[in-house]
């Protein structure tokens, strides 16, 4: 005995229930964005606080243009900070050019950033964010030198530069 075939009703809903999966897993919100951090301000607030790409990049989880900062070009020793509350993320004796036209790093201070999953492009990636105001920075990868082998890939408008 065979199962009745499937009405062409019944395929059409299967089509639009997996045509709409990625955009739900897109709307799940990360940890940054549940969790209360120490440093908080309204919309508002962050908004004269920062530069128009830094409230993107920080607040909206936006992403710079490749290439655009002048803190990929950065090489002198000191750390670089958050750009909305000053915390320190990472020292420069742990940048390296990556070539992807970001501020790239192989390990951050201890305490700096904290990580999220986010689903933005419809698959997992691993967001980074401040611990202190939980603004976006960038995300990390899998591909960067020893002796940890990850890359975060950071915006340079969210973060500032300290020298010495």
């Amino acid at each position: 005995m065979h199962a009745p075939a499937p009405s062409r009703r019944q395929i059409l809903r299967w089509l639009g229930i997996g045509a709409a999966l990625p955009a739900v897993a897109a709307c799940g919100s990360g940890d940054a964005e549940a969790k209360t951090y120490p440093v908080r301000f309204t919309a508002a607030e962050w908004r004269k606080r920062l530069t128009p790409a830094q409230f993107h990049i920080l607040r909206e989880e936006g992403t710079e243009q490749p290439f655009s900062s002048p803190l990929n070009k950065e090489h002198r020793k000191g750390t670089f900070c958050c750009a909305a509350d000053g915390n320190a993320l990472y020292a420069s004796s742990t940048k390296f050019d990556s070539g992807t036209g970001w501020p790239s790093f192989w390990k951050p201070l201890p305490g700096g950033v904290g990580t999220s999953t986010d689903f933005k492009l419809g698959y997992p990636r691993t967001e980074v964010h401040c611990t202190r105001c939980g603004g976006h920075l960038g995300h990390v990868f899998d591909d960067g030198p020893k002796p940890t082998g990850k890359r975060y890939c950071m915006n340079g408008a969210a973060m500032t530069f300290r020298p010495g």
